[in-house]
């Protein structure tokens, strides 16, 4: 039996590893110089998002692999570095390496659907040399993320080509030392634009941070907790979904207040029905006037940023922090994001009606999402070995169905929306399939 992993980040090496302790035969993809996923830092000319100042969000004991702690050495929010090592380590300690394919792309993943075929998986991929290999597979886990091809606003803000400085995507940054001296203005409030903003405001002449919507943002821990702790706490699994969310909010007015406060817009959502966004930086910042925050940008003039406010400021560069197309080009067209934008899998896993083709990692979390990419990557495991079953294919889509609508329900339909899981209750779900 022969297994494809597509990708050796955290999520493709979670799965290999489930794959190795089982005796199943597979290879992993990778198509960087090393494993190491978003935490390995890009070589010279190459993309990637993972910034120098890069650190978890997540506490260490949570985002490192159950059999595998992370160093007790590491501080509780490791750096990129640390956690790229971690991650090498773990792929040396599981004996994986050897399975692991590096500077290898995947250009192309087709099943062979024909009525006399035996579903099996062409895999078509292309080493650092320009060689192509063409290769059969049974199943095929992507493992890969969705962090490669940059989301802008499109089109631009009006005179956006004719601005005299620079506009880039967060992919393309890398230090806040390279723009020392610079005028800045940070488009954003998820987690990379609050990251980079505030190691801009260390190192730049001026920094903006220009917000469109309001977003809640959450310090890493609350009563002295890490927030992901939290979510896992029986204390808090144990909350009413409306208790949960009465207590993150108080919790926050006594945290931090008002968002307002800060000259940011407060959010048009309760908390817990759009991503949030953790940070301990960005709101000292702002508190200390290395960050000014500004509504969207309306339109560029020559040297100037002219926001929605009717105010404008003089830019060197404008860095838009503005997330990624959620596309794998490699797949057919439709799999797994359906037409309106929606990620279509059952268990958030497995494309109802593709036997054999597996998602891992494509899920967001309100914490850590190490403890969730273990748990997908057991139960493919067991798929794979014959030890559990998938249901039939309409069963899967009514599940799909079901999912969805509760997404709709509370976070609204927007993009990204559909991979938001709750930590307890996703776990939940794979300890029922567990056999007894």
């Amino acid at each position: 039996m022969r297994v494809c992993v597509i990708g050796a980040g955290l999520s493709g090496l979670a799965v290999a590893h489930s794959l190795k302790e089982r005796g199943i035969g597979f290879v992993c993809l990778e198509r960087a110089p090393d494993v190491g996923g978003i935490w390995r830092q890009p070589e010279a000319g190459e993309r990637g998002p993972g910034y120098l100042s890069l650190h978890l969000n997540t506490a260490k004991q949570l985002t490192g692999y159950a059999g595998f702690p992370m160093p007790s050495a590491y501080p509780l929010y490791p750096r990129h570095s640390q956690v790229a090592a971690y991650l090498r380590s773990f792929a040396e300690w599981a004996d994986l390496l050897g399975d692991i394919e590096l500077r290898t792309e995947v250009v192309s993943v087709r099943q062979d659907v024909r009525q006399d075929a035996d579903g099996a998986w062409t895999v078509v991929s292309r080493a650092a040399d320009g060689t192509e290999s063409v290769r059969r597979f049974d199943h095929v886990v992507v493992a890969s993320g969705h962090h490669t091809e940059p989301a802008l606003p499109d089109p631009l803000p009006s005179g956006a080509d004719a601005f005299s400085g620079t506009i880039l995507h967060s992919l393309d940054y890398r230090d806040g030392a390279d723009f020392a001296g610079r005028r800045v203005v940070v488009v954003g409030l998820g987690a990379s634009a609050v990251d980079i903003a505030a190691d801009l405001s260390r190192h730049a002449e001026e920094t903006v941070l220009s917000v469109r919507r309001g977003l809640h943002i959450v310090p890493k821990q609350l009563f002295g907790m890490s927030v992901d702790e939290i979510a896992e706490a029986p204390w808090w699994t144990e909350m009413s979904f409306a208790d949960q969310r009465s207590w993150v909010e108080r919790s926050l007015l006594v945290a931090r207040g008002r968002l307002s406060d800060y000259g940011l817009p407060e959010p048009d959502h309760p908390v817990f029905s759009s991503a949030v966004t953790l940070s301990d930086e960005i709101l000292s910042r702002i508190r200390h006037g290395a960050v000014t925050p500004k509504p969207a940008i309306a339109s560029f003039d020559g040297d100037r940023v002219v926001f929605t406010d009717g105010t404008s400021t003089v830019a060197d560069s404008v860095v838009y922090c503005t997330g990624f197309h959620m596309t794998f080009p490699f797949l057919p067209a439709g799999c797994p994001v359906a037409a309106d934008g929606s990620v279509e899998l059952y268990r958030r896993v497995v494309p109802a009606g593709r036997p054999g083709l597996y998602f891992v990692g494509l899920v967001r979390p309100v914490g850590s999402i190490t403890r969730l990419v273990e748990a997908q990557s057991e139960w493919v495991a067991r798929i794979v070995g014959g030890e559990a079953e998938l249901p039939a294919p309409e069963v899967m889509r009514e599940e799909i169905g079901a999912y969805l609508d509760s997404v709709v329900r509370r976070y609204g339909r927007t993009q990204g929306a559909s991979i938001q899981v709750d930590v307890g209750p996703y776990l939940a779900e794979f300890r029922e399939t567990q056999p007894v």
